[in-house]
């Protein structure tokens, strides 16, 4: 008897082949899906970069920018009429205060245009790295999605920290430009490493990092940590090309040496003091702010277990002993390298979902992968306050929307640039992103020598008990010509009221 099959296939080899063919298809709608969720968070983004909500160091970065666009040569200090250098004035910034220069392009539209460079440099360099690490096609999406809101219940907003509610509020800074650039040279770095590559790559991987740690310090402790673990894993295979390094790392050195605008190696003493207290808050509330990182934390194991070099794991060990040691010593400024621990974690986990080996293994960390990608979203979905109205927010959403700041472009028909305005606060932090400047910075500016004067010169002009004539001589002293106050304790006899603003505040003229 003749026995005829349907399919030139052995039997049973045609259903493995149909539950293979269905796994491909499975896999390939989960990578589009995720895709998928990775453009709306853009889409996100991008509104919420229409918008630019205004908290926390906008003012200071727009400040820079319009020192920049007025004096590229010789800025200045970009708070304070002072003739003092600034770790702000980096070839970031300097890019953009050339292009502030357009006539009609206003310093606000070009923080946008920075935002859109930052973002589209973040995503680009994640995907470039993250493929240094898994072909899976939805390995570098996942990655994007772990960085963005595998965080904690509660969202932590600092610049250099990727956090979705974190990222919409510091899109425009140069933190997030230096990340992206940073994500970048990693990856070129790991393909210089596997090709040995010459030494124009290597000297060009030195300028790139100079140019990081000079746009945004902090992120360039980031990306020496993360630069220093990829070259100690290839260095197990005997890939390292140490000569070629050395003198790599000698040409970033001399960037940092000539750039003109700060000593970057001075800013070594500007650790301790108030840099540390403003920098206490990393080490606090670590579970609400970082506590689903502990699902990657668990996925660095398996790689460690598999791979003792694995560039991830050693990335993730030396930031725990930077972190660690700023812990410890009390630096608490070393926090902002925190990111050189969460992002290998974050990283390390959506690769396990993609390469974990057995099916049964990969689905498990899918499984705790997606439940902490809720808990995070929820966690940062304050973030849709910046591109809906407050109104249409459920009450839920609403609770965890961070109100933006008002700005004070009310002053600006009569406050010209370089003018002096006497503020404290908030308003120290805002009115010089108009052109203006303040007597006291509004943020901490190491190499501003009188800057302690400055602060007790401010408070004791806002005292209400201060005389008049006290006040008097303080505007001569520092040649304030406008003052903006809340409107108590001010009405002394030698002030004109010029202009009402938002939240009560006054701007008074000083005769």
């Amino acid at each position: 008897m003749t026995v005829r099959f349907s399919s030139s296939a052995p039997p049973g080899r045609g259903g493995a082949r149909r539950t293979a063919d269905r796994s491909a298809v499975a896999g390939r709608t989960v990578a589009l899906a995720v895709v998928g969720l990775v453009l709306v968070l853009m889409v996100l983004m991008a509104l919420v970069i229409v918008r630019l909500p205004w908290v926390g160091d906008l003012g200071m970065h727009a400040a820079t920018v319009q020192r920049l666009r007025h004096s590229p040569l010789d800025p200045g200090n970009p708070l304070v009429d002072a003739d003092t250098p600034s770790p702000y004035y980096s070839p970031w910034m300097l890019l953009l205060g050339t292009v502030a220069r357009t006539p009609g392009l206003s310093v606000f539209v070009v923080l946008r245009l920075a935002a859109v460079a930052g973002l589209a440099l973040l995503v680009t360099g994640v995907w470039r790295y993250v493929r240094t690490l898994s072909a899976h096609r939805a390995a570098p999406a996942l990655a994007l999605l772990s960085l963005l809101l595998l965080w904690g219940t509660t969202p932590f907003l600092w610049s250099g920290f990727l956090g979705l509610h974190s990222l919409a509020l510091t899109v425009s800074y140069p933190s997030t430009f230096a990340l992206g650039l940073t994500f970048h040279f990693w990856a070129w770095l790991a393909g210089a490493l596997r090709r040995e590559a010459g030494w124009p790559v290597w000297s060009g991987l030195g300028v790139l990092w100079g140019v990081i740690l000079l746009c945004h310090q902090f992120s360039g402790v980031v990306a020496t940590v993360g630069a220093v673990a990829t070259v100690l894993a290839a260095g197990r295979g005997g890939r390292v090309v140490w000569p070629r390094l050395g003198a790599g790392s000698v040409v970033g050195a001399v960037v940092l040496w000539v750039w003109p605008y700060y000593d970057f190696f001075a800013l070594f003493g500007a650790a301790g003091g108030g840099l540390d207290a403003v920098h206490r808050g990393l080490y606090g509330h670590p579970v609400a702010r970082y506590g689903l990182v502990l699902v990657g934390v668990v996925a660095l194991v398996p790689r460690w277990w598999r791979d003792r070099w694995d560039p991830l794991v050693l990335f993730a060990g030396l930031g725990v002993v930077v972190v660690g040691v700023g812990w410890v010593s009390g630096h608490y400024s070393w926090g902002r390298a925190l990111p050189a621990v969460v992002i290998p974690a974050q990283l390390a986990v959506a690769l396990e979902v993609v390469g974990a080996g057995r099916r049964g293994v990969r689905a498990g960390w899918a499984v705790l992968l997606a439940g902490g990608l809720l808990v995070g979203g929820w966690g940062q979905v304050g973030v849709l306050g910046y591109v809906v109205p407050r109104g249409g927010l459920p009450a839920g959403v609403e609770e965890r929307y961070r109100v933006p700041w008002a700005g004070y472009q009310w002053i600006t028909p009569w406050v010209r640039y370089g003018d002096v305005v006497m503020a404290e606060g908030r308003a120290a932090r805002q009115v010089p992103a108009y052109g203006p400047y303040t007597v006291a910075p509004g943020y901490p500016d190491f190499f501003l020598s009188d800057e302690e004067r400055r602060v007790a010169v401010t408070g004791v002009y806002f005292e209400e008990r201060t005389p008049s004539s006290v006040r008097r001589g303080i505007e001569r002293e520092y040649g304030v010509r406008w003052v903006v106050g809340g409107g108590g304790g001010l009405d002394d006899g030698g002030l004109r009221v010029v202009a009402r603003g938002p939240e009560g505040q006054v701007l008074y003229a000083v005769p």
